[in-house]
């Protein structure tokens, strides 16, 4: 989705936000907690104004206290008014007859927002009917309501009328909130991370219909988001919060290409790039809670270009564009709240904020080199490949693995098989990091279950440091359990909220019957290594922000030195300046420590980062796979090229410049083809083969060939794509 310059609409802005708090608690002795801090904001016809920032900046708050709709308790001050009228203090009869009409929402989670007992199309309907004057009959505001469906690209719109939001995909539900929202046309939308939790395919198609109800109805959009690449594709404006307050706004391509305060530089800097492999920038610190900013400038105890002053007064938003850098009034002005700006003008995120990462990271090194010689794990740098000698060794074997499931809702007869694994070969050699990507139900995670379990796989084979997991005794698995260890997606959900720190991380350990006393010295350098206090074993995990505990779940894999690393989705719940901590830590480990990684991610820019070789799985099958320069650099799988083509880049410029591939909906849920390729119905290819060629593909099932000369790089398809570049190559 690419942005239009806005549009000039009728005088004046439709969205005018001036001075917006909001606040929490307070009472006689203690004053009330403020989590939104005076943002103004400024929104004309037909304009996209990207909000970002991070976890706990007040992004959400601000959205919501815009339509009325801020938490029981909340102290809302300051001034919003919407096509020149105020809404800030009216009556909610008055708010609940603009909803919808005037300004209307997209929020984050649909299946929340809708009502459970009733069908999508009444919903929608009863939004037409309500607002609508003359007042529609039921009749005709369903048959609007299809019609909207049908607008913003839901298949079979009649029949998703006619489900419960529960019986639809969450990316169809977020387009059904869509229709809903501009079924009144109204002059500003609020989408909430619109596609937060959706995949990168089902982002693309969300996006796209948010671009045409735009067009469609000319409305401003107020896009709230973590996403940098979302925004770069997508705002004309960009506003950047931190700790409840705008601390850089101004044109989208001038702030992300030309950020000059220093958390806007670390924010960009921290997001990992999919067209190029540049590590990532750690920001040191994390954000201040609400209420404890202090006097002075928030991001100052984070900040390397902090001086005395910036912790007396917190700087206003000045243009950096003018020779006083005091020009603030013009509508599209470049400015940021820092008083350091000509020093940020000339350094990168790397210069600014790497001194420090590069300190504390030799300590670390020399403190894991000591842990290296302790443990008897290697010290020096693990390759990142591997080529020969040991380091060809293959740590992990899968071959033709399958696994399938009882379809639910079957209890009094024979329930058919659901396949949600068809057909898996992935090869893991020591030192190097394979990855799977795919969208959700691919079969990603079945498979690392499947790996984890160190069992006899339903069908397939599973060899682990060359031993076949289908013959493994009892003892035999709880010895070879100790050379493969599990990083999991959520670590809060992982460990034991009464245990400290310390004993999870001994956990393993105890488990492998080490010397207790080996233990008590193990487990000060496990947390050190992975960069916390050995001073933390003391600690319990809801002491610990979500970075740290990631950190704790890795000490706690590491403790056996384990041959083979699962990670699955390590760093997707974390900020992304919390993210490119992590990254940077796991691909640390790898050099000093020599495991290797097998990554499940949906996050292909993650991966460009962290992997050496990329496997692709789509409905349960491998359908690319090899060198992630190679596949990345010339996908031949049609869903590959789909893939990459929906990941955005964080440069307005080059996301703008890049041909997006937006494949149809999902069928969603059920039984599979039993031949042919599964992917046919959503092909890109389809329509430009013969009757013959199509016919191949609905009655031959694609094996694995070499995919060109690149060694290992193979493709399970019939007409792959030809080898010139990729879609994330730059023009």
């Amino acid at each position: 989705m690419s942005a239009a310059p806005a549009a000039v609409g009728p005088a004046g802005p439709v969205l005018a936000v001036r001075g917006l708090t909001v606040a929490f608690g307070g009472g006689r002795r203690r004053p009330p907690v403020s989590v939104v801090r005076g943002v103004d904001l400024l929104l004309r016809h037909g304009e996209v104004l990207g909000l970002v920032g991070e976890s706990g900046a007040g992004k959400s708050l601000t959205a919501l206290s815009l339509l009325g709709l801020a938490p029981p308790g909340a102290r809302v001050g300051g001034s919003v008014r919407l096509l020149g009228e105020e809404l800030l203090g009216r009556p909610e009869r008055e708010l609940a007859g603009l909803r919808g009409r005037r300004i209307a929402m997209v929020f984050q989670d649909p299946l929340h927002a809708f009502t459970p007992v009733l069908r999508v199309g009444d919903q929608i309907a009863e939004a037409l009917r309500i607002h609508e004057r003359p007042r529609p009959r039921r009749e005709t505001a369903l048959r609007r309501a299809v019609e909207l469906l049908d607008f913003v690209g839901v298949p079979q719109p009649s029949r998703a009328a006619r489900a419960l939001p529960h019986q639809l995909s969450g990316g169809m539900l977020q387009r059904a909130m869509i229709a809903m929202a501009v079924a009144n046309r109204p002059a500003v939308l609020v989408a909430d991370e619109p596609t937060s939790a959706l995949d990168v395919t089902v982002q693309a198609q969300v996006l796209e219909a948010l671009a045409a109800a735009r067009r469609e109805t000319g409305a401003a959009l107020l896009l709230v988001t973590h996403d940098l690449g979302v925004v770069a594709g997508a705002a004309d404006r960009v506003a950047v919060l931190y700790a409840g307050r705008v601390v850089e706004t101004g044109p989208a391509e001038a702030v992300l290409r030309r950020p000059r305060m220093p958390y806007t530089l670390g924010l960009v800097g921290s997001v990992p790039r999919l067209d190029a492999r540049v590590p990532p920038t750690p920001v040191p610190g994390t954000a201040p809670a609400p209420g404890s900013t202090g006097a002075g400038c928030p991001f100052a105890p984070r900040c390397p270009l902090a001086e005395p002053e910036c912790r007396t007064a917190e700087p206003p938003l000045t243009g950096v564009d003018s020779a006083s850098h005091a020009d603030t009034s013009a509508p599209d002005a470049h400015t940021a709240a820092c008083r350091r700006i000509p020093e940020v003008r000339h350094r990168s995120a790397a210069e600014l904020f790497g001194r420090a990462e590069r300190s504390g990271r030799a300590e670390s090194s020399r403190q894991a080199e000591s842990s290296g010689r302790a443990t008897g794990t290697p010290d020096g740098g693990g390759p990142a490949t591997a080529a020969g000698g040991a380091a060809a060794d293959v740590v992990l074997s899968v071959r033709g693995l399958g696994r399938s499931y009882p379809a639910p809702g079957f209890r009094h007869r024979r329930a058919p098989a659901v396949r949600a694994v068809e057909w898996v070969d992935l090869e893991v050699r020591r030192g190097q990091t394979l990855a799977l990507v795919g969208e959700s139900g691919a079969g990603k995670s079945t498979t690392l279950r499947e790996i984890a379990a160190l069992a006899a796989p339903q069908a397939g084979r599973v060899e682990v440091l060359g031993q076949d997991t289908a013959l493994l005794s009892r003892r035999a698995a709880r010895e070879l359990r100790t050379a493969v260890q599990l990083v999991p997606q959520d670590p809060m959900s992982s460990l034991d909220p009464r245990m400290p720190v310390g004993d999870i991380v001994a956990e393993p350990l105890h488990a492998a019957r080490v010397p207790r006393a080996v233990v008590a010295a193990r487990v000060p350098r496990l947390l050190s290594q992975v960069g916390l206090r050995p001073a933390d074993a003391d600690g319990y995990p809801h002491q610990f922000s979500g970075g740290q505990r990631q950190r704790v779940a890795v000490a706690r894999a590491l403790a056996v030195s384990p041959a083979l690393l699962l990670l699955d989705e390590p760093v997707s719940a974390l900020d992304v300046s919390v993210q490119a901590g992590i990254l940077d830590l796991l691909l640390r480990l790898k050099r000093e420590l020599g495991p290797a990684y097998l990554l499940v991610s949906h996050d292909l820019a993650v991966v460009r980062q962290l992997a050496d070789r990329v496997s692709v799985m789509y409905a349960g099958r491998t359908v690319e796979t090899g060198g992630v320069a190679e596949v990345f650099g010339r996908p031949r799988h049609p869903y590959t090229r789909a893939l990459l083509s929906a990941v955005p880049l964080p440069d307005p410029v080059a996301e703008r410049a890049r041909r997006r591939i937006v494949l149809p909906a999902d069928p969603g849920p059920g039984p599979r083809a039993a031949t042919g390729c599964g992917f046919r119905a959503r092909c890109p290819v389809q329509a430009a083969l013969s009757a013959a060629e199509r016919r191949r593909c609905a009655e031959e099932t694609p094996r694995g060939r070499a995919a060109g000369p690149a060694a290992g790089h193979t493709v399970s398809c019939h007409f792959p794509h030809d080898t010139g570049p990729g879609p994330v190559r730059r023009p």
